[in-house]
């Protein structure tokens, strides 16, 4: 029995997982402008490694069984008629819409274009400078840039491969010392320059790079792992620049609905509900919100009391180190987080990097 429209605008991780889940409760349109789901988590490797190039494009035909997908571009929400409008004039009512747009990632970790040929060209080129390169520079010390780093270096033993971060310890964000030392630690241990209170910008010239304090750097290559940027532009062009807060994220309550509006909600990257832009948070904020849809949907016929979501401040994080090593960073209630070593990291992500797990969300055997 469907109960309601409901419009999810973005196939990102946690547009498929609330769209899933969905479908059956409601009459579920999944809204994306690419024509797969991006494993954005597989893309790093993917970039590095030609082996991996077509790993991260799982299609979408699998996904929903009464819903559908829609390959389009949302322009705006229409609060008024309460449709989605999309670039063709196609217009999506809805009686709850959910943005889940994401956010936009920096290279390799990125879908160029809208179709997965596009992208594993994009991956060609990445993996074919890195190939040829002497000097590779990767900025920033988190999650991203210890991964990749670590990614590079085992691809390109022979490469000089550079680590630049502007904070005083790796890893910083997730609040864990033992964290970035133990990332420190692996990759001093395999050759790669770690350069911490180290920002970095282009230099002057072609393939330079300066720090804070002037010093020049040569580099052949260089990745950016130094942030996301929200994908909410199309929302504010569309008159609702009043949802977003000042660094462009859209603004909901504990219960992730927008603005107070009780049928316009937001998950995943593209909210300010978390600052640590992780898949774990993605996930289990398409999982309450599907709570709080389907009590918005059935209010009329059950009494549900919304639920409200807690930022996950310590939540567990893995970090590969390749496909053989890596690191997981496991809360432990009232106390510092735990530092699981290369056996439970290969076996949670490292190896597979969640591969498997996202190609049965999407219906698909786990080859």
């Amino acid at each position: 029995m469907s109960d309601g429209d409901v419009v999810v605008i973005g196939g990102g991780y946690a547009g498929v997982r609330l769209a899933k889940k969905l479908d059956g409760t409601a009459r579920v349109t999944l809204v994306d402008r690419k024509e797969v789901f991006f494993h954005r988590i597989a893309s790093l490797r993917a970039g590095i490694r030609p082996e991996w190039s077509v790993t991260p494009f799982i299609p979408y035909d699998r996904l929903l069984n009464g819903g559908r997908v829609v390959l389009g571009k949302a322009l705006r929400i229409d609060t008024e008629a309460r449709q989605v409008v999309l670039a063709t004039g196609e217009r999506l009512p809805y009686d709850v819409v959910v943005i889940a747009t994401g956010a936009d990632y920096p290279e390799p970790a990125r879908f160029n274009g809208t179709t997965p040929d596009e992208a594993v060209k994009a991956f060609a080129g990445h993996q074919q400078a890195v190939a040829r390169a002497g000097h590779v520079l990767v900025v920033g010390g988190g999650p991203s840039g210890v991964e990749l780093s670590a990614e590079i270096r085992l691809a390109r033993p022979d490469a000089r491969v550079t680590l630049a971060h502007s904070g005083s310890a790796l890893l910083h964000g997730t609040g864990s010392e033992r964290a970035g030392r133990k990332a420190l630690a692996w990759l001093e241990a395999h050759d790669v320059d770690v350069r911490l209170n180290s920002f970095m910008s282009p230099g002057f010239d072609f393939g330079t790079y300066r720090d804070a304090h002037g010093n020049v750097m040569e580099a052949d290559l260089s990745f950016w792992a130094t942030g996301t940027t929200p994908n909410t532009l199309w929302l504010r062009l569309g008159g609702h620049g009043d949802w977003l807060n000042h660094s462009g994220h859209v603004k909901v309550d504990r219960t992730l609905r927008v603005d107070g509006r009780p049928d316009v909600f937001a998950v995943g990257d593209v909210n300010d509900a978390t600052e640590l832009k992780i898949t774990p948070a993605a996930l289990a904020q398409a999982d309450l919100a599907f709570h709080n849809i389907r009590a918005h949907l059935q209010s009329g016929r059950h009494r549900k009391e919304p639920r409200f979501y807690r930022p996950l401040h310590r939540t567990p994080l893995i970090v590969p180190f390749g496909a053989a090593d890596g690191m997981t960073l496991l809360p432990v209630p009232g106390g510092e987080s735990a530092v699981l070593g290369g056996r439970t990291s290969v076996l949670a992500k490292a190896k597979t990097l969640m591969t498997p797990y996202m190609r049965r969300q999407l219906g698909y055997t786990a080859a």
